[in-house]
């Protein structure tokens, strides 16, 4: 589908030019906090806004930053170390940033690529420290045969590993739960129990999930309850119309006002992405989006 090619070649992109940030520059979070007031006005306040780059690929990244803002978007995710000088400049965060690892398909759960990814991920941890920001993206990686027990396992040994550096400079992985029918064939986290069950297995707070609802309604359904049930496992949301991973609205089988209500009652003060694939005009289905998703 369109949607996992587009998504993959911009992770393929970020991968490969990734680089320390060369001018000394406040973090994000700072540059967020002194332009706060003058986002989202006209927003209840309830969910923090963010939506993913790949999404608006053909409109030009100062440009999707300016119109997110008027919107009341506070971030703009899935962008890498190059990039975050440019949301810095406009006021915006990073809420689930890239620039480690080796894609989705090759991830934590081949022994074969420990050192490799261990060493990535050290890399991005001080970035990330020094851009303000608390949070990276993370992939199991694709099954090739291999059982859930031992993906577990493997996934556990490597990330154990990195949890003392990433609690050093307060940075939470989030591993996301991607579906295994449509778009990542063979992929190994495409279940929440699964993932529960290696947070469980790793054992720190500075590991936990990316709960992507599109992803998660084609795998398992239940989302309300799902969220109710293991929302503190979860360090981040991905929304997304089913079937199609088009427009949020009317027009697909989730109810997204229900399911931000959910969100908020479990006391969560993150962010949530809107990660889908406009199919009118990109801003004002982004624009629809968060309307949708400001819940009173």
């Amino acid at each position: 589908m369109k949607s996992n090619s587009s998504r993959r070649s911009a992770l393929k992109s970020i991968l490969g030019t990734a680089a320390v940030v060369s001018s000394p520059m406040i973090s994000l979070t700072e540059a967020f906090a002194a332009s706060e007031k003058a986002l989202g006005a006209d927003l209840n306040g309830k969910i923090n806004h963010s939506v993913a780059r790949w999404c608006y690929s053909k409109i030009p990244l100062e440009d999707l930053c300016v119109e997110a803002k008027k919107m009341g978007i506070k971030s703009v995710e899935l962008q890498g170390p190059d990039e975050w000088p440019i949301l810095q400049k406009h006021g915006l965060t990073c809420a689930m940033p890239w620039g480690a690892g080796l894609g989705i398909e090759k991830g934590f759960n081949d022994p074969a690529l420990h050192n490799e990814l261990i060493a990535s991920f050290e890399t991005i941890f001080p970035k990330l420290k020094a851009a303000g920001l608390d949070k990276v993206i993370c992939f199991s990686g694709n099954r090739r045969g291999m059982s859930d027990e031992q993906g577990i396992e493997n996934c556990a040994i490597a990330l154990k590993k990195l949890m003392p550096s990433a609690e050093k400079h307060g940075v939470t992985m989030v591993m996301e739960l991607l579906n295994s029918k449509v778009n990542h064939k063979d992929y190994m986290c495409d279940l929440t129990k699964w993932g529960v069950a290696l947070c469980d297995k790793v054992g720190s707070e500075r590991f936990k999930l990316l709960y992507d609802i599109y992803h998660m309604q084609i795998m398992e359904g239940d989302v309300i309850a799902t969220i109710k049930k293991y929302h503190p496992y979860f360090g981040h949301y991905h929304t997304g119309g089913v079937p199609g991973r088009a427009e949020i609205d009317e027009t697909q089988e989730l109810n997204y006002p229900a399911i931000m209500k959910a969100i908020v009652d479990t006391g969560y003060k993150g962010y949530v992405g809107q990660e889908f694939i406009p199919k009118r005009d990109p801003l004002a289905s982004l624009s629809q989006a968060v309307k949708i998703c400001d819940i009173a």
